[in-house]
């Protein structure tokens, strides 16, 4: 059965989303209960479960929103006004808060865990996420290897190997909760290790 038909969609749905949504973003998966996300969206235990029967649909809708969202926020940056040293740690920093966040540990979790009894979930968080980020990222490698600044030969795998410096040290410690939170000046020291090895690699600068 595909998760899209079993969630109902209604009056209230996008009513549901965002508040589910901001408790989600604060509290993360296990730490959001039903009691407060139907208190936080103004409905009714009744009507969140009308919509939404399992805790983990309603997460993964969320999660899906939120993902192509912090996604499509590489594609705003000011590629012109910066130079790809700049570019590529907003792109690392960015993407590094999302993924060691509470919410972002949490969408991780709930994905690999449900994507064997629920295999179009992983497909869509592909897809919807990482798939959009490569894509912004190969999109900007073009960009400046024409104004010379980096020469790349396989974008795509490039783009794969910038995603997982900007991982690095860190991440798999708050996966699997060895450590609570990363703190902005852990993001901050591999993010800047990730983008000198990049550009170590793929720079053109002398």
């Amino acid at each position: 059965m595909e998760v899209e038909s079993l969630i109902k969609r209604g009056r209230k749905f996008d009513q549901v989303i965002d508040g589910a949504s901001r408790v989600f973003m604060a509290e993360g998966f296990e730490g959001a209960s039903v009691d407060t996300i139907a208190r936080e969206a103004g409905v009714s235990k009744a009507t969140l479960y009308s919509y939404f029967p399992d805790k983990k649909l309603l997460f993964i809708e969320v999660a899906q929103r939120e993902i192509t969202r912090q996604a499509s926020l590489i594609a705003e940056i000011d590629h012109d006004g910066l130079s790809a040293r700049e570019v590529l740690t907003q792109i690392g920093t960015n993407l590094a808060t999302l993924l060691m966040s509470k919410f972002g540990i949490s969408v991780y979790r709930v994905v690999i865990a449900e994507a064997g009894r629920f295999p179009e979930i992983g497909q869509q968080f592909y897809c919807q996420g990482p798939c959009v980020t490569v894509d912004r990222m190969m999109a900007f490698f073009k960009h400046a290897e024409d104004r010379g600044e980096l020469k790349v030969e396989d974008p795509h795998l490039a783009a794969h190997q910038f995603a997982e410096l900007c991982k690095a040290d860190c991440f798999f410690e708050v996966l699997l909760g060895i450590k609570s939170s990363v703190s902005a000046e852990d993001i901050k020291r591999v993010v800047d290790s990730a983008v000198e090895m990049f550009l170590t690699r793929y720079g053109t600068a002398a």
